[in-house]
């Protein structure tokens, strides 16, 4: 058996975090106390506020009890009209455990003319003890063949809230199996980028980790979590040649490679799939939608 590490032991509880939000730091509605309070409410166990280019370690709300993940959103604009741009969020552990860059610290943005001009923005973010994710790249402009050359990243964005919301954009894993089917081991996350209160609290990660900053980060980097904007995985694992995904009620259940349709399974209250893996498969992952519309996505078990 091959069983995705966020379900590694079964049964495990699974922590929910925010990694993606904005506040009046930087362009957000929201006071940074309003926000993390408002995650709290949704029952989040942990946050990164990651206003732009403007670094956090601080927690504005200690009594709403929410962990606080070190973080900002670095970002350089690309040549031409309108959007076009890389954004990429940064999170990173304490000062005191490796962490280069300080409370409050502020950075410039700036114009960069390809990926590969953009690759030492990354270089420099990864020096200073930070992981790295690629932001909507639907929304940025970005077709997988303007950033699959980035190295260091640790996930992509497959799901964006104030994307979706706004601009029916970065919904279901744009441009993700592109980069699989490279063979790159990038890994998938829900994330809100909100600005307005109302696009927080839509998407999220669930990790399999103790509640320290530490093991969300080692959870985090070795693929051991699951992202939603509502339904719930329970388990996803190959045996005998036959993938398996175990979840909350869905009305479809849908298996993934970059090299082949997506296969799918329809029913009223699907609590769980098979699939015969085909033999020339790399990686299988699974996906996972209910009879609202809401997804969640499993992230890769990687074959070969």
């Amino acid at each position: 058996m091959i069983r995705q590490s966020a379900f590694e032991p079964a049964g495990n509880a699974m922590l929910k975090g925010g990694l993606h939000c904005h506040t009046t730091r930087s362009d957000g509605d929201g006071a940074p106390e309003d926000v993390i309070r408002l995650y709290a409410a949704h029952g989040y166990d942990f946050l990164a506020l990651t206003d732009h280019r403007y670094y956090n370690y601080q927690d504005f709300a200690p009594d709403a009890g929410v962990l606080i993940v070190p973080g900002m959103e670095m970002d350089r604009d690309l040549p031409g009209e309108g959007v076009h741009c890389f954004h990429t969020v940064c999170i990173g552990p304490a000062r005191a455990d490796g962490n280069g860059f300080a409370q409050d610290e502020r950075f410039a943005g700036g114009t960069v003319r390809d990926q590969d001009e953009y690759q030492p923005v990354l270089d420099w973010i990864h020096r200073n003890g930070n992981m790295t994710i690629y932001c909507h790249p639907q929304w940025s402009k970005t077709p997988a063949a303007e950033f699959e050359r980035l190295r260091g990243n640790f996930a992509m964005e497959i799901w964006n809230s104030g994307c979706a919301l706004n601009n029916d954009e970065d919904t279901d894993a744009a441009c993700w199996d592109m980069l699989l089917r490279q063979g790159q081991r990038i890994f998938g996350v829900a994330t809100d980028d909100g600005h307005r209160m109302d696009e927080h609290c839509h998407g999220w990660v669930r990790v399999n980790a103790r509640r320290t900053l530490g093991d969300i980060l080692a959870a985090l980097r070795s693929g051991a979590f699951y992202a939603s904007t509502g339904p719930e995985i329970y388990d996803f694992y190959v045996e005998e040649g036959r993938a398996v995904v175990r979840c909350s009620a869905a009305k479809k259940i849908r298996f993934h490679y970059g090299y082949a349709p997506t296969r799918l399974e329809r029913g009223e209250a699907l609590e769980g799939a098979e699939f015969p893996v085909p033999s020339h498969y790399t990686y299988i992952r699974a996906s996972v939608v209910d009879a609202e519309g809401r997804k969640a996505w499993t992230n890769p078990i990687f074959l070969k």
